[in-house]
């Protein structure tokens, strides 16, 4: 049986930054993972340029049953933190709208950078390992069986991520982990995901497949000014996608295509101004003509302003200020770029990342119930919680 100090599971972004951390201390890390690859999540990332931060980062950009959860890790390790390494290796990067940091060539750089400052500190990565069980021996003393070997370690950190994205590699087995110990685990949904539509909404708009707008998407919950975009299967676009996480099934989403327009003062302005166009030719100065051609019905689109009535407005401004539409469902893990849910944050103390009931045992990143916003957010939890695991274990 071999020893180690720590064991980590998962070669993804928490669990190379918690080896990297662990590594510093002193410690002796094996990084386990069934992939072929470490980092194949960070190399896909960002059209494959990496989303690896935001220069602004709050807790209130994260959603978990245990609001105040995360910003114990985020305040101890911040974005800040993280551009200080970026800025030691000086990898080139550029930010884009909302704050969001991406590299300006390749999420190899990041890849790079983590692989080398875990070779660095002595930090040993397994891959290709399927991990058959874990037995806690006694406490702070753990059992892994490999299909390669038997181990014996004091800490072991799961770092396995969530269920999203199953052809690079996702699977639940954190989850068994945490409930093998008797750990709760929140139901998990796929988030940051595009919507499917019912089978009427999906024959009227796939003609607007292609076209992309910047909207309001809002609902009872939050709000989120982005693009959306048409496809042949429903609606994405990074509005979509954010909202996404706010949404449950049954429930309807509203849409304001013109937020810097209330349309039924700029018609009855126009009308009184005795302006004569087709209503058509009016709004399509604002919005592509295919999709006013799908929200509007066609014979008011077809009337001159001066034969339109003050209620055809209000069902015009209706469709346009306020579209709501009820989502058949999401493309689920598939296309998701997070898991909602997870190991609960109750049962984690917040400042070591470490189990309440099981002492040595460690749950950082994706597979804890915090998710972040699109745009970067996730990437930072990573960081930050696999940061903070590295300082204890």
């Amino acid at each position: 049986m071999k020893k180690i100090e720590v064991v980590i599971i998962g070669a993804g972004a928490s669990g190379l930054m918690c080896a990297i951390e662990a590594g510093k201390r002193g410690r002796g890390v094996l990084v386990l993972d069934h992939a072929n690859k470490a980092g194949k999540k960070i190399l896909m990332s960002g059209g494959g340029r990496c989303n690896f931060t935001n220069y602004s980062i709050e807790a209130e950009n994260f959603i978990s049953a245990n609001t105040h959860f995360c910003k114990s890790a985020l305040s101890r390790f911040s974005q800040w933190d993280f551009l200080a390494m970026i800025d030691q290796y000086k990898i080139p990067f550029h930010e884009r709208k909302h704050g969001q940091l991406f590299c300006d060539n390749s999420a190899k750089d990041i890849l790079n950078m983590l692989l080398s400052e875990c070779e660095k500190v002595g930090v040993n990565i397994q891959l290709n390992c399927k991990i058959k069980h874990i037995k806690q021996m006694a406490e702070g003393e753990f059992q892994l069986m490999t299909d390669k070997q038997s181990l014996q370690c004091q800490s072991v950190v799961v770092a396995t991520g969530g269920l999203s994205i199953p052809k690079m590699g996702a699977t639940a087995f954190g989850y068994q982990v945490a409930e093998q110990f008797d750990i709760n685990v929140l139901p998990v949904c796929a988030g940051l995901v595009p919507f499917t539509l019912q089978t009427g909404d999906k024959e009227s708009l796939s003609p607007l497949s292609g076209i992309a707008v910047a909207c309001v998407v809002s609902n009872h919950q939050q709000s989120f000014t982005e693009n959306i975009l048409f496809t042949h299967r429903g609606l994405s676009g990074p509005a979509i996608l954010q909202i996404s996480s706010y949404w449950r099934a049954g429930e309807a989403v509203s849409i304001n295509f013109l937020p810097e327009v209330n349309i039924f003062e700029m018609l009855l302005d126009k009308k009184k101004a005795k302006v004569k166009m087709q209503l058509k030719t009016i709004l399509s100065e604002w919005l592509p003509r295919r999709l006013v051609e799908a929200l509007i019905d066609p014979k008011i689109l077809a009337l001159s302003l001066q034969n339109i009535s003050n209620k055809q407005f209000n069902e015009v401004e209706k469709n346009i200020n306020n579209w709501t539409i009820k989502p058949n469902g999401t493309e689920g893990y598939r296309t998701a770029e997070v898991t909602l849910g997870g190991v609960d944050c109750s049962e984690i103390s917040s400042k070591t990342m470490q189990s309440q009931k099981v002492k040595g045992l460690y749950f950082v990143g994706e597979v804890l119930d915090v998710t972040g916003w699109l745009g970067g957010y996730n990437f930072q939890w990573a960081w930050a919680s696999g940061w903070s695991a590295g300082q204890y274990v």
